[in-house]
């Protein structure tokens, strides 16, 4: 019962941490109380995506038709052969990861952890039955949850999280999302394909808060031609819910008003799993949001425990937790390996897709960084608009004084793609220049950061500098 690591969690920070340390020849232990692949893999990254690309599939057929000149009819869907589909996609992907495990020597136990002290962890199964494990080290990795104002808690019925927006059972003829940050966004572009009627209503003065201003306005543009209504500088008030629905009190822009719907989906954050953990028994300090405090190498107050993931705080990202959880397997493993990325990518998976990393133009001119900004729109790039694609652009900011790239934004198709060349780009110290002299296939999407990359010294060819 004793082994080199315990991993606790196996979402994406702790599953792919156990497979790391079983190539480094450890003998690893995962403990997960409810799902393999965590939210992640079942109710959140996968699942969600797998329905954004049957809405996108709805969003292709009308153009199929009018403008390409295919005779298809969109003749509605079949919610439960929809479900399925989406499922099969997660028990493979589950699968694959206990495949890993195995191969690489990994155990695991279904159960509920907690920390007896720095060494000791029990397990407590469905039964109620209780083991104790120990381990030279310990991982935590057990993510996050959805987090609700007082009085809009999720019932599962009328009042939805985002795991209840993905199990769906039906589709609300009318739905209500508040919160307009990536889940409530892409929640709100998969029901308005589905045929909902959506609103959603966001407190901050823009949508997806913290993102380029410009950026996340030409998405909100992008999106209400869909349909979709969305309402900034919104603050949610009161909510009633009935058999018939949800009656939302809402104060927009100053203005009180009366929102009803069949369904109200709650996307206004998420909070750190760690109850019944014992972390303050065993002394693992946390911060004044409730996060556990790390250091580079992903240790936390107590040298041999370790945390990975949501739970040492944003951005809250499945990649960002697996990059960590590689880091922690090495530093275990006695290899030299930090968590020290100079950017995270983020992406959101509507359509147009949004993704960036590193700075926006606001966050660089608040650091004092001269910026110079290259863009390029999608309507100009030959691909784009051979796949009916004319929303978005690529913009680059970067520092005028040095010509070094401090952020890529990319809205458009595939923009979940792309921005991995602005990861690679940032993280290299690339220059614009550097961007714009690096020749890039044609015809394809990335011609739109090479254009942007040379807009910035006003010499892109296929627009007017300006």
């Amino acid at each position: 019962m004793r082994y080199d690591a315990i991993v606790i969690g196996a979402g994406p920070g702790g599953y792919v941490a156990a497979i790391r340390l079983g190539q480094l020849g450890k003998k690893v232990l995962v403990v997960e109380k409810r799902f393999v692949g965590g939210v992640c893999l079942n109710v959140g990254c996968i699942p969600t995506k797998a329905l954004i690309h049957a809405a996108h599939l709805i969003h292709e057929f009308d153009y199929a038709k009018k403008s390409v000149g295919l005779n298809v009819e969109y003749g509605g869907f079949d919610l439960e052969k929809v479900n399925s589909w989406k499922e099969k996609i997660v028990d493979r992907l589950v699968r694959g990861v206990k495949t890993l495990w195995k191969a690489n020597g990994v155990e695991w136990k279904a159960g509920e952890a907690k920390l007896l002290d720095a060494n000791r962890v029990e397990v407590t199964d469905d039964s109620g039955k209780k083991e104790v494990y120990e381990a030279q080290y310990i991982i935590l990795a057990t993510g996050s949850r959805p987090t609700f104002i007082k009085g809009f808690e999720a019932d599962g019925e009328r009042v939805w999280s985002s795991d209840d927006a993905v199990s769906f059972k039906s589709i609300p003829k009318r739905l209500i999302v508040l919160g307009a940050g990536a889940i409530g966004l892409e929640f709100a572009y998969v029901y308005r394909y589905f045929g909902s009627e959506v609103e959603v209503y966001e407190l901050m003065p823009q949508i997806l808060p913290g993102t380029d201003m410009e950026m996340a306005n030409e998405l909100e543009k992008a999106l209400k031609r869909q349909g979709i209504k969305i309402f900034t500088n919104s603050k949610a008030t009161s909510l009633r819910r009935s058999d018939e629905g949800v009656e939302m009190d809402v104060v927009v822009n100053g203005e009180e008003k009366k929102v009803s719907g069949d369904v109200l989906l709650v996307a206004v954050g998420r909070r750190p799993n760690y109850e019944g953990l014992n972390l303050e028994g065993v002394g693992v300090d946390v911060d004044e949001r409730g996060f556990v405090k790390v250091d580079k190498e992903r240790r936390t107050s107590i040298s041999n425990i370790f945390a990975i993931g949501d739970l040492t705080g944003p951005p809250l990202l499945a990649h960002k937790a697996s990059r960590e959880g590689i880091v922690a397997a090495e530093v275990i493993a006695g290899e030299s390996s930090l968590f020290e990325p100079r950017a995270i990518p983020a992406v959101v998976y509507t359509e147009p897709q949004l993704a960036s990393v590193g700075l926006s133009e606001e966050e660089a001119q608040e650091r004092g960084i001269d910026v110079h900004v290259g863009k390029f729109p999608i309507i100009a790039n030959g691909k784009a608009l051979s796949m009916g694609e004319t929303v978005g652009l690529a913009k680059l900011v970067v520092d005028s004084k040095t010509d070094e790239v401090v952020g890529v934004h990319v809205l458009g198709p595939e923009a979940s793609s792309l921005i991995g060349e602005g990861v690679v780009a940032i993280e290299m110290g690339a220059t614009a220049e550097d961007i714009g002299l690096s020749i890039h296939p044609h015809p394809t999407l990335s011609e739109i950061l090479m254009e942007a990359a040379e807009n910035v010294h006003k010499r892109a060819i296929h627009i007017v500098n300006r």
